[in-house]
Protein backbone atom coordinates (compact mmCIF):
# COMPACT_ATOMS: atom_id res chain seq x y z
CA UNK A 1 0.00 0.00 0.00
CA UNK A 2 1.49 3.52 -1.03
CA UNK A 3 2.01 6.35 1.43
CA UNK A 4 0.00 9.33 1.75
CA UNK A 5 2.83 11.14 -0.14
CA UNK A 6 3.16 8.48 -2.69
CA UNK A 7 -0.40 7.98 -3.48
CA UNK A 8 -0.37 12.26 -3.40
CA UNK A 9 2.24 12.40 -5.91
CA UNK A 10 0.51 9.52 -8.30
CA UNK A 11 -2.83 11.49 -8.08
CA UNK A 12 -1.36 15.14 -8.08
CA UNK A 13 -2.55 16.18 -11.97
CA UNK A 14 -6.30 14.86 -11.05
CA UNK A 15 -6.31 16.73 -7.96
CA UNK A 16 -5.85 19.85 -9.82
CA UNK A 17 -7.47 18.52 -12.65
CA UNK A 18 -10.62 17.99 -10.04
CA UNK A 19 -10.49 21.43 -8.43
CA UNK A 20 -10.45 22.98 -11.89
CA UNK A 21 -13.61 21.15 -12.85
CA UNK A 22 -15.02 22.42 -9.64
CA UNK A 23 -14.14 25.68 -10.33
CA UNK A 24 -15.80 25.91 -13.87
CA UNK A 25 -19.14 25.95 -11.83
CA UNK A 26 -20.35 29.31 -11.65
CA UNK A 27 -21.78 28.61 -8.18
CA UNK A 28 -22.57 32.62 -7.24
CA UNK A 29 -25.21 32.29 -4.56
CA UNK A 30 -26.49 35.76 -4.58
CA UNK A 31 -27.52 35.85 -7.75
CA UNK A 32 -30.71 33.96 -8.60
CA UNK A 33 -29.38 33.81 -12.42
CA UNK A 34 -27.28 31.26 -11.43
CA UNK A 35 -29.42 28.67 -9.51
CA UNK A 36 -29.06 25.83 -11.73
CA UNK A 37 -25.69 26.62 -11.79
CA UNK A 38 -25.37 26.19 -8.08
CA UNK A 39 -27.48 23.29 -7.79
CA UNK A 40 -25.45 21.31 -10.40
CA UNK A 41 -22.19 22.81 -8.05
CA UNK A 42 -23.48 20.35 -5.60
CA UNK A 43 -24.40 17.88 -7.51
CA UNK A 44 -20.58 17.22 -8.49
CA UNK A 45 -19.58 17.62 -4.62
CA UNK A 46 -21.71 15.28 -3.90
CA UNK A 47 -20.49 12.98 -6.57
CA UNK A 48 -16.83 13.50 -5.42
CA UNK A 49 -17.42 13.16 -1.70
CA UNK A 50 -18.73 9.47 -3.43
CA UNK A 51 -15.78 8.93 -5.28
CA UNK A 52 -13.03 9.73 -2.41
CA UNK A 53 -14.88 6.66 -0.41
CA UNK A 54 -18.01 8.96 2.08
CA UNK A 55 -20.91 7.23 2.79
CA UNK A 56 -24.55 8.03 3.14
CA UNK A 57 -23.96 10.98 0.81
CA UNK A 58 -27.15 13.22 0.43
CA UNK A 59 -27.53 16.38 -1.75
CA UNK A 60 -30.04 17.97 1.25
CA UNK A 61 -32.86 20.61 0.42
CA UNK A 62 -33.04 23.87 1.71
CA UNK A 63 -35.25 26.81 1.96
CA UNK A 64 -32.37 28.46 -0.96
CA UNK A 65 -29.17 26.33 -1.83
CA UNK A 66 -28.81 22.95 -1.02
CA UNK A 67 -26.50 21.30 1.50
CA UNK A 68 -23.99 18.37 0.63
CA UNK A 69 -23.70 16.02 3.52
CA UNK A 70 -21.63 12.78 3.89
CA UNK A 71 -19.62 10.76 6.29
CA UNK A 72 -17.70 7.99 7.05
CA UNK A 73 -17.70 6.51 10.52
CA UNK A 74 -14.81 3.81 11.20
CA UNK A 75 -16.14 3.23 14.85
CA UNK A 76 -17.66 4.22 17.98
CA UNK A 77 -14.59 4.69 19.82
CA UNK A 78 -13.08 7.09 17.20
CA UNK A 79 -13.36 10.66 17.57
CA UNK A 80 -15.45 12.57 15.23
CA UNK A 81 -14.43 15.41 13.06
CA UNK A 82 -17.09 17.43 11.45
CA UNK A 83 -15.39 19.16 8.37
CA UNK A 84 -17.06 22.41 7.17
CA UNK A 85 -16.81 24.15 3.54
CA UNK A 86 -19.10 26.03 1.58
CA UNK A 87 -19.31 25.46 -2.57
CA UNK A 88 -20.96 28.63 -3.30
CA UNK A 89 -19.04 31.85 -4.71
CA UNK A 90 -19.26 35.46 -4.65
CA UNK A 91 -20.18 37.57 -7.73
CA UNK A 92 -17.41 38.04 -10.29
CA UNK A 93 -18.16 41.40 -10.99
CA UNK A 94 -16.71 43.66 -12.07
CA UNK A 95 -15.49 41.68 -15.19
CA UNK A 96 -13.83 43.82 -17.30
CA UNK A 97 -11.08 43.88 -14.13
CA UNK A 98 -10.04 39.77 -14.47
CA UNK A 99 -6.90 39.27 -16.41
CA UNK A 100 -8.39 35.93 -17.71
CA UNK A 101 -12.37 34.66 -17.71
CA UNK A 102 -13.82 33.80 -13.81
CA UNK A 103 -14.57 30.68 -14.32
CA UNK A 104 -11.97 29.36 -16.61
CA UNK A 105 -8.81 28.61 -13.98
CA UNK A 106 -6.14 29.41 -15.41
CA UNK A 107 -1.98 29.00 -13.74
CA UNK A 108 0.00 31.77 -13.53
CA UNK A 109 3.25 31.96 -11.68
CA UNK A 110 2.24 28.56 -9.45
CA UNK A 111 -1.27 30.23 -8.56
CA UNK A 112 -4.67 29.59 -9.75
CA UNK A 113 -6.92 31.90 -10.82
CA UNK A 114 -10.75 31.70 -10.32
CA UNK A 115 -13.74 32.91 -8.54
CA UNK A 116 -13.37 30.48 -5.92
CA UNK A 117 -9.98 29.38 -5.86
CA UNK A 118 -9.38 30.07 -2.44
CA UNK A 119 -12.71 30.91 -0.76
CA UNK A 120 -13.59 28.34 -0.55
CA UNK A 121 -13.54 25.85 -3.24
CA UNK A 122 -9.83 25.22 -3.75
CA UNK A 123 -10.18 25.05 0.70
CA UNK A 124 -12.85 22.74 1.37
CA UNK A 125 -11.64 20.36 -1.26
CA UNK A 126 -8.30 19.88 -0.05
CA UNK A 127 -10.35 18.18 2.63
CA UNK A 128 -12.17 15.88 0.32
CA UNK A 129 -8.83 14.94 -0.97
CA UNK A 130 -7.07 14.44 2.28
CA UNK A 131 -10.07 12.14 3.20
CA UNK A 132 -9.69 10.58 -0.16
CA UNK A 133 -5.76 9.77 0.87
CA UNK A 134 -6.42 8.44 4.52
CA UNK A 135 -9.15 6.03 2.69
CA UNK A 136 -6.58 4.88 -0.09
CA UNK A 137 -3.41 4.66 2.48
CA UNK A 138 -5.76 2.46 5.35
CA UNK A 139 -4.47 5.96 7.65
CA UNK A 140 -8.23 6.94 8.24
CA UNK A 141 -8.01 7.52 12.38
CA UNK A 142 -11.19 9.84 12.53
CA UNK A 143 -14.53 9.62 12.00
CA UNK A 144 -15.31 11.93 9.35
CA UNK A 145 -18.22 13.89 8.67
CA UNK A 146 -19.02 16.44 6.00
CA UNK A 147 -21.50 19.37 5.76
CA UNK A 148 -20.84 21.61 2.49
CA UNK A 149 -23.39 24.57 1.96
CA UNK A 150 -24.09 26.30 -1.01
CA UNK A 151 -25.18 30.11 0.88
CA UNK A 152 -22.34 31.06 2.92
CA UNK A 153 -21.43 34.00 0.99
CA UNK A 154 -25.23 35.07 1.27
CA UNK A 155 -25.25 34.83 5.10
CA UNK A 156 -25.77 30.90 5.60
CA UNK A 157 -29.76 31.59 6.62
CA UNK A 158 -30.88 27.99 6.00
CA UNK A 159 -27.74 26.53 7.46
CA UNK A 160 -28.88 27.45 11.15
CA UNK A 161 -32.41 25.56 10.29
CA UNK A 162 -30.60 22.28 8.90
CA UNK A 163 -28.27 22.54 11.91
CA UNK A 164 -30.67 22.56 14.31
CA UNK A 165 -33.13 19.66 12.67
CA UNK A 166 -29.93 17.14 12.10
CA UNK A 167 -28.17 17.73 15.92
CA UNK A 168 -27.65 14.13 15.97
CA UNK A 169 -26.06 13.42 12.24
CA UNK A 170 -23.73 16.36 13.31
CA UNK A 171 -22.91 14.96 16.46
CA UNK A 172 -19.06 15.26 16.51
CA UNK A 173 -16.16 16.70 19.15
CA UNK A 174 -14.87 19.53 16.92
CA UNK A 175 -15.17 21.60 13.74
CA UNK A 176 -12.65 21.83 11.68
CA UNK A 177 -12.90 25.06 8.97
CA UNK A 178 -10.27 25.87 5.93
CA UNK A 179 -12.21 29.11 4.88
CA UNK A 180 -8.88 31.36 6.42
CA UNK A 181 -5.40 32.36 5.55
CA UNK A 182 -2.40 31.93 7.11
CA UNK A 183 0.44 34.76 7.16
CA UNK A 184 2.48 32.40 4.52
CA UNK A 185 4.25 28.84 3.76
CA UNK A 186 7.25 30.48 5.17
CA UNK A 187 5.48 31.30 8.49
CA UNK A 188 2.60 29.09 9.09
CA UNK A 189 -0.34 30.84 11.62
CA UNK A 190 -3.37 29.33 12.93
CA UNK A 191 -6.31 31.42 13.13
CA UNK A 192 -7.81 31.89 16.73
CA UNK A 193 -10.70 34.71 16.32
CA UNK A 194 -12.99 35.90 13.58
CA UNK A 195 -14.96 39.23 13.57
CA UNK A 196 -18.68 39.00 13.61
CA UNK A 197 -20.86 41.17 10.88
CA UNK A 198 -23.10 43.33 10.53
CA UNK A 199 -24.50 44.15 7.42
CA UNK A 200 -26.80 46.81 6.44
CA UNK A 201 -28.21 48.83 3.17
CA UNK A 202 -29.20 52.28 3.64
CA UNK A 203 -31.37 54.43 0.61
CA UNK A 204 -31.77 58.17 1.08
CA UNK A 205 -34.65 59.90 -0.96
CA UNK A 206 -35.15 63.38 -1.65
CA UNK A 207 -37.59 64.76 -3.93
CA UNK A 208 -40.32 62.25 -5.76
CA UNK A 209 -38.53 61.62 -9.01
CA UNK A 210 -35.26 62.65 -11.23
CA UNK A 211 -34.92 66.01 -11.60
CA UNK A 212 -33.32 67.97 -14.08
CA UNK A 213 -30.06 69.42 -12.29
CA UNK A 214 -30.09 73.17 -14.16
CA UNK A 215 -33.56 73.56 -13.37
CA UNK A 216 -33.93 72.34 -9.76
CA UNK A 217 -30.46 72.54 -8.87
CA UNK A 218 -29.18 74.66 -5.96
CA UNK A 219 -33.15 74.58 -4.74
CA UNK A 220 -33.75 70.74 -4.37
CA UNK A 221 -31.05 68.41 -2.11
CA UNK A 222 -29.59 65.97 -3.77
CA UNK A 223 -29.88 62.61 -2.35
CA UNK A 224 -26.35 61.38 -3.35
CA UNK A 225 -24.80 64.29 -1.71
CA UNK A 226 -26.56 63.89 1.32
CA UNK A 227 -25.66 60.49 1.42
CA UNK A 228 -22.08 61.20 0.93
CA UNK A 229 -22.88 63.45 3.99
CA UNK A 230 -23.77 61.31 6.09
CA UNK A 231 -21.45 58.15 5.48
CA UNK A 232 -18.41 60.83 5.59
CA UNK A 233 -19.96 61.53 9.20
CA UNK A 234 -19.91 57.70 10.39
CA UNK A 235 -16.14 58.14 11.17
CA UNK A 236 -14.67 60.54 13.63
CA UNK A 237 -11.22 62.95 13.16
CA UNK A 238 -9.12 59.81 14.98
CA UNK A 239 -11.25 57.17 12.53
CA UNK A 240 -13.24 56.07 15.03
CA UNK A 241 -16.73 54.58 14.46
CA UNK A 242 -18.72 57.67 15.44
CA UNK A 243 -22.23 55.55 16.48
CA UNK A 244 -23.14 56.40 19.88
CA UNK A 245 -22.55 53.21 22.17
CA UNK A 246 -21.03 51.84 19.20
CA UNK A 247 -18.08 50.61 21.37
CA UNK A 248 -19.64 49.55 24.64
CA UNK A 249 -19.61 45.66 24.62
CA UNK A 250 -15.90 46.16 23.28
CA UNK A 251 -13.32 43.21 24.69
CA UNK A 252 -10.26 45.66 25.51
CA UNK A 253 -6.86 43.02 24.81
CA UNK A 254 -4.75 43.52 28.03
CA UNK A 255 -1.05 45.15 27.09
CA UNK A 256 0.40 41.67 27.27
CA UNK A 257 -2.16 40.32 24.42
CA UNK A 258 -0.96 43.09 22.55
CA UNK A 259 2.26 42.37 22.34
CA UNK A 260 1.91 38.97 21.52
CA UNK A 261 -0.41 39.34 18.87
CA UNK A 262 2.18 42.39 17.32
CA UNK A 263 4.81 39.41 17.31
CA UNK A 264 3.04 38.07 13.75
CA UNK A 265 5.47 39.04 11.40
CA UNK A 266 4.31 42.30 9.12
CA UNK A 267 6.30 44.57 6.34
CA UNK A 268 4.52 47.34 6.32
CA UNK A 269 6.55 48.47 2.85
CA UNK A 270 5.25 45.12 1.20
CA UNK A 271 2.02 45.77 2.52
CA UNK A 272 1.34 48.65 1.00
CA UNK A 273 3.42 47.79 -2.71
CA UNK A 274 1.00 45.21 -2.87
CA UNK A 275 -1.94 46.79 -2.46
CA UNK A 276 -0.90 49.70 -4.44
CA UNK A 277 -1.11 52.79 -1.79
CA UNK A 278 0.77 55.05 -0.45
CA UNK A 279 -0.05 55.07 2.86
CA UNK A 280 -2.10 53.10 5.26
CA UNK A 281 -5.28 54.54 7.47
CA UNK A 282 -6.82 53.14 10.60
CA UNK A 283 -8.35 53.76 14.22
CA UNK A 284 -5.30 55.97 15.69
CA UNK A 285 -3.76 53.98 18.78
CA UNK A 286 -3.60 50.56 16.80
CA UNK A 287 -1.10 48.51 14.52
CA UNK A 288 -2.60 47.60 11.46
CA UNK A 289 -2.40 43.41 12.82
CA UNK A 290 -4.74 45.04 15.26
CA UNK A 291 -7.11 47.44 13.27
CA UNK A 292 -7.49 44.24 10.99
CA UNK A 293 -8.08 41.32 13.72
CA UNK A 294 -8.81 42.74 17.29
CA UNK A 295 -10.95 46.28 16.17
CA UNK A 296 -14.47 46.87 14.95
CA UNK A 297 -14.93 48.58 11.43
CA UNK A 298 -17.54 49.53 9.32
CA UNK A 299 -16.77 49.64 5.40
CA UNK A 300 -18.88 51.23 2.84
CA UNK A 301 -18.98 48.36 0.41
CA UNK A 302 -20.81 49.75 -2.37
CA UNK A 303 -22.55 53.14 -3.07
CA UNK A 304 -24.75 54.27 -6.28
CA UNK A 305 -27.23 57.04 -7.24
CA UNK A 306 -28.19 58.87 -10.22
CA UNK A 307 -26.77 58.52 -13.83
CA UNK A 308 -23.64 56.49 -14.48
CA UNK A 309 -24.35 55.10 -17.85
CA UNK A 310 -21.92 56.18 -20.69
CA UNK A 311 -21.97 59.95 -21.65
CA UNK A 312 -23.76 62.73 -19.70
CA UNK A 313 -27.11 63.27 -18.53
CA UNK A 314 -27.60 66.18 -15.99
CA UNK A 315 -29.88 64.59 -13.54
CA UNK A 316 -30.54 65.43 -9.43
CA UNK A 317 -31.90 61.36 -8.71
CA UNK A 318 -34.52 60.90 -6.80
CA UNK A 319 -32.57 58.59 -4.45
CA UNK A 320 -29.47 57.01 -3.50
CA UNK A 321 -27.92 53.83 -1.99
CA UNK A 322 -25.30 52.50 -0.08
CA UNK A 323 -24.76 48.80 1.54
CA UNK A 324 -22.31 48.71 4.88
CA UNK A 325 -20.81 46.12 6.95
CA UNK A 326 -19.66 46.49 10.09
CA UNK A 327 -17.04 43.92 11.43
CA UNK A 328 -17.25 43.20 15.31
CA UNK A 329 -15.08 41.49 17.57
CA UNK A 330 -15.62 39.43 20.65
CA UNK A 331 -18.66 40.99 22.71
CA UNK A 332 -20.22 42.86 20.51
CA UNK A 333 -23.80 41.60 19.35
CA UNK A 334 -24.74 42.19 15.68
CA UNK A 335 -28.40 42.71 16.46
CA UNK A 336 -27.63 45.56 18.95
CA UNK A 337 -25.20 47.23 16.72
CA UNK A 338 -27.90 46.53 13.56
CA UNK A 339 -30.31 48.98 16.11
CA UNK A 340 -27.51 51.56 16.86
CA UNK A 341 -26.33 52.34 13.31
CA UNK A 342 -30.54 52.10 12.50
CA UNK A 343 -31.06 54.63 15.35
CA UNK A 344 -28.09 57.35 14.25
CA UNK A 345 -27.98 57.13 10.97
CA UNK A 346 -32.09 58.12 11.21
CA UNK A 347 -31.18 60.70 13.47
CA UNK A 348 -28.68 62.30 11.54
CA UNK A 349 -30.35 62.46 8.32
CA UNK A 350 -31.53 66.18 7.66
CA UNK A 351 -34.94 67.01 6.85
CA UNK A 352 -34.89 67.69 3.31
CA UNK A 353 -34.30 63.94 3.13
CA UNK A 354 -36.01 60.90 4.19
CA UNK A 355 -33.88 57.60 4.96
CA UNK A 356 -34.11 54.04 5.14
CA UNK A 357 -32.23 51.33 6.63
CA UNK A 358 -32.69 47.82 5.82
CA UNK A 359 -31.03 44.84 7.54
CA UNK A 360 -29.41 42.24 5.52
CA UNK A 361 -27.34 39.25 6.78
CA UNK A 362 -25.26 39.31 10.26
CA UNK A 363 -23.16 36.94 12.30
CA UNK A 364 -21.46 36.59 16.14
CA UNK A 365 -17.85 37.17 16.67
CA UNK A 366 -15.82 34.42 17.91
CA UNK A 367 -12.79 33.12 19.48
CA UNK A 368 -11.24 29.70 19.67
CA UNK A 369 -9.37 27.97 22.48
CA UNK A 370 -5.45 27.81 22.11
CA UNK A 371 -5.63 25.07 24.79
CA UNK A 372 -8.06 22.48 23.30
CA UNK A 373 -7.19 18.69 22.49
CA UNK A 374 -8.24 19.90 18.61
CA UNK A 375 -6.24 22.99 18.34
CA UNK A 376 -2.92 21.13 20.07
CA UNK A 377 -3.64 18.77 17.45
CA UNK A 378 -3.49 21.13 14.42
CA UNK A 379 -0.71 22.44 16.03
CA UNK A 380 1.34 19.25 16.10
CA UNK A 381 -0.08 18.65 12.40
CA UNK A 382 1.16 22.27 11.02
CA UNK A 383 4.69 21.81 12.55
CA UNK A 384 4.97 18.65 10.96
CA UNK A 385 4.33 19.35 7.45
CA UNK A 386 5.88 22.93 7.50
CA UNK A 387 8.88 22.47 10.07
CA UNK A 388 7.50 25.20 12.49
CA UNK A 389 5.16 26.03 15.19
CA UNK A 390 2.33 27.98 13.85
CA UNK A 391 2.11 31.72 15.27
CA UNK A 392 -1.67 32.36 16.52
CA UNK A 393 -3.72 35.03 14.80
CA UNK A 394 -6.80 36.83 14.70
CA UNK A 395 -8.64 36.59 11.49
CA UNK A 396 -10.51 39.89 10.14
CA UNK A 397 -13.42 38.23 8.18
CA UNK A 398 -16.70 36.72 9.63
CA UNK A 399 -17.77 33.07 9.78
CA UNK A 400 -20.92 33.12 11.54
CA UNK A 401 -21.91 29.80 11.50
CA UNK A 402 -19.00 29.37 14.25
CA UNK A 403 -21.14 30.79 16.72
CA UNK A 404 -23.83 28.86 15.42
CA UNK A 405 -21.67 25.51 15.93
CA UNK A 406 -21.02 26.02 19.30
CA UNK A 407 -24.56 27.45 20.46
CA UNK A 408 -26.53 24.48 18.47
CA UNK A 409 -23.77 21.62 18.90
CA UNK A 410 -21.82 22.66 21.25
CA UNK A 411 -18.77 22.36 19.35
CA UNK A 412 -15.43 24.41 19.26
CA UNK A 413 -13.94 25.18 15.97
CA UNK A 414 -10.89 24.59 14.54
CA UNK A 415 -9.44 27.07 11.89
CA UNK A 416 -7.04 25.79 9.63
CA UNK A 417 -6.66 27.63 6.44
CA UNK A 418 -3.97 27.93 3.45
CA UNK A 419 -4.91 30.61 1.51
CA UNK A 420 -3.28 34.28 2.25
CA UNK A 421 -4.51 37.73 2.91
CA UNK A 422 -3.53 38.58 -0.56
CA UNK A 423 -5.48 36.11 -2.37
CA UNK A 424 -7.67 38.83 -3.70
CA UNK A 425 -10.79 37.72 -2.05
CA UNK A 426 -14.01 38.77 -3.17
CA UNK A 427 -12.17 40.87 -5.53
CA UNK A 428 -11.06 40.62 -9.29
CA UNK A 429 -8.34 37.97 -9.98
CA UNK A 430 -9.10 35.91 -7.24
CA UNK A 431 -5.90 33.01 -6.91
CA UNK A 432 -4.71 30.20 -5.28
CA UNK A 433 -1.27 29.37 -4.94
CA UNK A 434 -1.21 25.30 -5.87
CA UNK A 435 1.70 24.84 -2.95
CA UNK A 436 -0.58 25.86 -0.87
CA UNK A 437 -3.54 24.01 -1.49
CA UNK A 438 -0.99 20.30 -1.47
CA UNK A 439 0.08 21.66 1.50
CA UNK A 440 -3.18 21.72 2.94
CA UNK A 441 -4.10 17.75 1.84
CA UNK A 442 -0.47 16.89 2.88
CA UNK A 443 -1.27 19.06 6.30
CA UNK A 444 -5.19 17.92 6.83
CA UNK A 445 -4.37 13.73 7.50
CA UNK A 446 -1.65 14.67 10.38
CA UNK A 447 -4.34 16.72 12.23
CA UNK A 448 -6.41 13.85 12.15
CA UNK A 449 -3.65 11.41 13.27
CA UNK A 450 -2.97 14.09 15.99
CA UNK A 451 -6.50 14.49 17.06
CA UNK A 452 -6.87 10.98 17.26
CA UNK A 453 -3.76 10.05 19.49
CA UNK A 454 -4.52 13.40 21.83
CA UNK A 455 -8.32 12.27 22.42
Amino acid sequence: MKTINEYMEANRQRFLDELFELLRFPSVSADPAYSEDVHRTAEYVAQKLKDAGAENVEICPTAGHPIVYGEKIIGPDKPTVLVYGHYDVQPPDPMELWETPPFEPTVRDGKIFARGACDDKGQFYMHVKAFELMQATGTLSCNVKFMIEGEEEVGSDNLGVFVKANKERLAADVVLISDTAMISLDTPSLETGLRGLSYVEVEVTGPNRDLHSGVYGGAVANPVTILAQLIASLHDENNRIAIPNFYDDVVELSSTERELLNKAPFDEAAYKADLGIKALWGEKGYTTIERTGIRPTLELNGIWGGYIGKGAKTVLPSKANAKISMRLVPNQDPDKITVLFTKHFESIAPAYVTVKVTPHHGGQPAVTPTDSIAYRAAEKAIEEAFGKKPIPTRGGGSIPIVSLFENELGLKTVLMGFGLDSDNLHSPNEKYDIANYFKGIETIPLFHKYFAELS
